[in-house]
């Protein structure tokens, strides 16, 4: 990335992708991410924009934050990179830009729906997502006792 560069602006929440040697898994993962989730008789989508450009490639963390904008409209995204491109259940990077900026989990595609649903309308807290990661720092979901 060139200095002074920012984040793209999005009207949903982005997904980044910065590992680009695998097209047919970014596809998959893209498929998986739009799969709507059922809860009862509802279904829920994932309201995100997939952010496909080499410009990011192996963009990292630090990088990424010092790419997000003064007054950027998202306090989280999803970053697709070597890890969820490698891992049979592509776990997705998701990054808090703000409250805890810089704090990171990871999370399975069945699972990015309701984390974006719930944090883009303040529903919920990042923390409560990350604190709830199993012990290979994944997020697959809020366990029922």
């Amino acid at each position: 990335m060139k200095p002074n560069e920012t984040l793209p602006d999005t009207k949903d929440t982005p997904v980044i992708r910065t590992d680009f040697e695998d097209e047919a898994t970014w596809k998959r993962i893209c498929n998986l991410i739009l799969l709507p989730v059922r809860d009862g008789e509802e279904e829920f989508y994932a309201y995100v924009d997939f952010v496909d450009d080499p410009k990011l490639r192996y963009l990292s963390v630090k990088e990424l934050l010092a790419m997000v904008p003064q007054g950027y409209g998202h306090s989280f995204v999803f970053v697709v990179d070597r890890e969820a491109m490698q891992q049979p259940e592509f776990p997705i990077l998701v990054v808090d830009l703000y409250g805890e900026s810089g704090r990171t989990f990871r999370a399975i595609p069945s699972e990015v729906q309701g984390i974006q649903n719930n944090l883009s309308i303040a529903n919920m807290d990042f923390y409560e997502f990350a604190d709830r990661v199993d012990g290979d720092g994944v997020f697959r979901g809020f366990k029922v006792p």
